[in-house]
């Protein structure tokens, strides 16, 4: 993956740690692991960012797949200690009507066992806006921020476990945040709310949806509704140019190509 990244301009990447729709990962090769840790500093490769898939739902009605997000979740960091600064991302979970408080506790409650049984030490934990389609928690930095203070009112004093939010562009434009029109206001309402130390990356994505729309369709930069000078703001924004920005567009690797040299190309 690192070489391939390096081949494409990419001095960051992201990947899923399993099949997205869930299953069983690789065994872990540690020499597989020394090797790309070479490579990676020989490159300046910058924080990998390790996706979850997306059958986890922290949040889930049902027993059965709520401990098969937390056998995964424990798996996952468990690797990801093999490779110091790593981030590892999940959708916080759809609530299946139970509402939001309840998706809330579920959530916070299962992040608090993961911690425990993982105890990871090299590994933030990235919650991800979400769009709010459907039964989503986390349409809103309230509610990131609530899943937040579930989590860390209760973590014993000796716990070393980071917590921190990975921004969607699409989602947030989706789930009603201007970063158009109002994109100062939007990131001083992200700070007001959670907290822009809690800002670990950004998913950088244009949107096939008119602003609010909560329908999550993301769109090749540029092509979408959020469009290109939205873009140029804010790779540029003091508050986020220095974040690492990955992306999740409808590309080829040869699109992903032509999307970075794009996006660097806008850097002032």
């Amino acid at each position: 993956m690192g070489q391939t990244a390096v081949s494409i301009g990419a001095n960051v990447f992201q990947f899923f740690t399993r099949n997205p729709r869930g299953g069983a990962a690789k065994p872990l090769d540690k020499a597989d692991v020394k090797a790309f840790l070479a490579y990676a500093g020989e490159h300046g490769i910058g924080p990998i960012l390790a996706h979850a898939p997306y059958t986890l739902n922290a949040a889930a009605a049902e027993p059965r797949i709520r401990e098969f997000a937390e056998s995964v979740f424990i798996d996952d960091l468990k690797r990801l200690e093999h490779t110091p600064g790593a981030l590892y991302n999940f959708h916080p979970g759809s609530h299946v009507g139970q509402g939001v408080e309840k998706g809330v506790e579920l959530i916070s409650d299962l992040l608090l066992g993961v911690f425990d049984a993982a105890r990871p030490r090299e590994t933030t934990v990235l919650l991800e806006t979400m769009a709010g389609k459907g039964s989503e928690v986390g349409r809103t930095f309230e509610e990131i921020r609530a899943i937040i203070d579930a989590v860390e009112s209760r973590l014993p004093p000796a716990a070393n476990c980071r917590l921190g939010v990975c921004l969607d562009t699409c989602h947030v434009w989706d789930g009603g945040y201007d970063i158009v029109n109002d994109l100062d206001g939007v990131v001083a309402k992200f700070d007001g709310v959670i907290g822009l130390d809690r800002l670990k990356a950004i998913h950088t994505n244009d949107s096939m949806n008119v602003l609010g729309a909560h329908k999550d369709r993301h769109e090749k930069i540029g092509k979408g509704k959020i469009g290109l000078e939205a873009f140029r703001r804010i790779v540029n924004h003091p508050k986020l140019r220095e974040l690492p920005f990955y992306l999740e567009t409808p590309c080829d690797l040869q699109g992903y190509k032509e999307e970075i040299a794009l996006l660097k190309g806008l850097v002032k």
